[in-house]
């Protein structure tokens, strides 16, 4: 086997998408930024389906380009072909979704840094390493684009691996069409058609809609294109009809085209028919490349077609297998909305096994500090870099580590963590607040909107499930308002439940309160919980998580007023539970640290030194119990 299964080839770019679904292009207040370009996001689509995907292209070296690399990597697509070019920029695409069915789309692509690919960028011996290349008929538009994709398809014929030919006809992109004309589908062009048809001899599968058909085939009369294209080569041609699924043939083109290998759509609720294509070919070749019957691998590319339409975007829309395998189980009765939760899960960021967190997001007792005269703002926030820098000293790089920080006292320490790796966390709820108010308004979306993506949501929830019955009610709207406002805004959410002052605790209040939270329809991230050595405690939130979310990131402890002592005490119960994967402390390690540093007892080097060494004992604390508890029995 080969290491990579395909090499996708073309464009790459960022799609701005318009978030005013309905409006013309020109009354667009904000966009919502995604990886874009057909090959970029089919390697994508690709990678989320298992296939070991990896892309030749190039980006600027800009922060677009930047991000286009994080996402890929992210997504585990391989991108050592992948070039910065600091002479271009990145491609951009400004896209809408109008109500009746229309796509405004307008590409910015003069001289940008993909359309730079050149021969010299298509490296043998990365080549060499995969099964097949898909190449981009956009690619074939510029002579120097043309001789590298042509290039690579030899190379991959040479070693006896397969070429897929995605026609990607944009006529735009040809120059044949207005610059504002970027949804435009069809211009015929004898010299585009001459152009594609001049990849014919290389390629072992053909994939393109009705319209990209015609223009390869040169005809708008279907059958006889596909009859062209057939005398130029033996390999499969599969047409994308849109909403009647797909067609292939494998051999003589039939009289008409229902006499081909037919794989009907499913019917789904459409948003947007932009990436379709790209989740077609994603979910085909998952098949095609792996061996599978073709019709099977038909059905699996219109699947995930319709999986994609029925969504915001292209790349981020792609579905995952555990996704497609889902929707596949239920015939496609399962629409795309059911299987949010899923594709959730299955596209966050991979996390970390262990988090050691140093929680100083607390609000509530700096502004008492503040009230009495013990300090003021200023000197609070100065408090909370030194704890930013004590958990950097302490991490080195340790992805492991974070830093649970507010937006109020310390934005200057969250602004200073941005180009670092750590877990990053903010409450948005009102410090103390029963029932549940947000910090920067009702409408908790907007506020999470100004927020960075990575920033994970921290919520205190002080609920008890014996509470009277209208404060569980106002409790659970406000929950479920967060919990909307999150996914819609693309952040993860860390629960975190205060149950003990407010009734009797068991061994199974902590984990009625979650189940009553998943039977909301809530999927926390992460649960924060207090910290607890009781054996059933811990057996009943594994049985609540375990049966309602397996997806979950799962538990990290919390420290509220405990001493080391009893946190180690506590750290030993907890470690050895799977779900539990660290602890998010705070006052344990800087309470009197801070009480010293603002009586003017202790200077900031000083300060620095001591909670360095707290966090860095508690780390050390925690993982200590982590491996004794994981040992292997002597």
């Amino acid at each position: 086997m080969k290491p990579l299964d395909v090499i996708a080839i073309g464009r790459a770019g960022v799609d701005l998408y318009g978030e005013q679904v309905g409006g013309r292009l020109e009354d667009m207040a904000s966009f919502a930024k995604y990886v874009g370009g057909s090959p970029t996001n089919t390697a994508i689509g690709m990678a989320r389906l298992g296939l070991r995907a990896g892309l030749i292209t190039r980006v600027g070296g800009d922060h677009m380009g930047r991000f286009i690399r994080e996402e890929l990597v992210r997504e585990g697509v391989d991108t050592r072909g992948v070039r910065s070019d600091p002479a271009r920029l990145t491609a951009l695409v400004l896209l809408g979704i109008r109500e009746n069915g229309t796509y405004p789309l307008i590409f910015y692509r003069q001289d940008c840094a993909d359309m730079a690919l050149c021969e010299a960028d298509v490296d043998a011996a990365l080549i060499a390493q995969a099964g097949a290349v898909l190449l981009s008929g956009t690619h074939f538009s510029t002579p120097q684009t043309a001789v590298a994709s042509r290039r690579a398809a030899q190379l991959m014929r040479a070693q006896g691996g397969r070429v897929v030919l995605d026609v990607d006809y944009r006529p735009v992109l040809w120059d044949l069409a207005p610059r504002d004309c970027g949804e435009d589908r069809y211009v015929p062009s004898h010299s585009v058609t001459a152009t594609l048809q001049g990849v014919l001899d290389l390629v072992d599968l053909v994939v393109g809609t009705e319209e990209e058909i015609h223009i390869l085939g040169g005809s708008t009369n279907t059958l006889d294109a596909l009859r062209s294209i057939r005398t130029l080569t033996d390999a499969p041609v599969v047409v994308k009809r849109g909403a009647k699924g797909c067609v292939v043939f494998e051999g003589v083109i039939p009289g008409e085209l229902d006499e081909g290998l037919v794989a009907p759509a499913f019917a789904v609720p459409e948003t947007n028919v932009l990436g379709a294509g790209d989740g077609f070919m994603a979910g085909f070749l998952r098949g095609w490349l792996r061996g599978e019957p073709m019709a099977r691998a038909a059905a699996w590319g219109n699947a995930c077609g319709a999986i994609v339409v029925a969504r915001h975007g292209c790349a981020p829309a792609m579905p995952t297998w555990p996704e497609l395998d889902a929707f596949m189980a239920g015939q496609g009765a399962r629409s795309p909305a059911s299987l949010d939760q899923v594709h959730w899960a299955t596209t966050r960021a991979p996390a970390d096994e262990a988090l050691t967190i140093l929680a100083i997001d607390h609000r509530g007792l700096f502004e008492t500090l503040i009230a009495s005269g013990g300090g003021d703002a200023a000197r609070v926030a100065m408090f909370k870099d030194l704890a930013g820098l004590a958990m950097e000293r302490t991490a080195a790089g340790d992805r492991a580590c974070g830093l649970l920080l507010d937006g109020r006292f310390g934005a200057r320490a969250l602004a200073q963590a941005a180009d670092a790796p750590y877990w990053i966390g903010r409450p948005i709820e009102i410090s103390g607040s029963r029932p549940l108010r947000f910090e920067g308004g009702a409408d908790v979306a907007i506020t999470l909107r100004s927020w960075p993506r990575p920033h994970a949501v921290k919520c205190n929830l002080r609920y008890h499930p014996d509470d009277p019955a209208d404060l569980r009610a106002e409790q659970d709207a406000q929950l479920a308002r967060l919990f909307d406002a999150t996914r819609s805004t693309g952040h993860e959410l860390l629960l975190e439940i205060i149950a003990a002052p407010y009734g009797p605790v068991h061994h199974d209040t902590v984990a009625r309160v979650m189940a009553h939270v998943y039977a909301l329809g809530i999927y926390p991230d992460w649960w924060k919980l207090e910290a607890t050595d009781d054996p059933a405690a811990w057996s009943a939130i594994e049985a609540v998580i375990a049966q309602a979310d397996p997806w979950c990131r799962g538990v990290v402890v919390l420290g509220a007023e405990s001493s080391q002592a009893h946190l180690a005490a506590s750290f030993a119960a907890a470690a050895p539970r799977r779900v539990v994967k660290g602890f998010a402390v705070g006052r344990a390690i800087w309470q009197d640290v801070a009480q010293e540093w603002f009586t003017g007892m202790i200077d900031d080097e000083t300060a620095l030194v001591r909670l360095t060494e707290n966090f860095a004992a508690m780390v050390a604390t925690w993982r200590q119990a982590r491996a004794k508890a994981l040992a292997p029995c002597a």
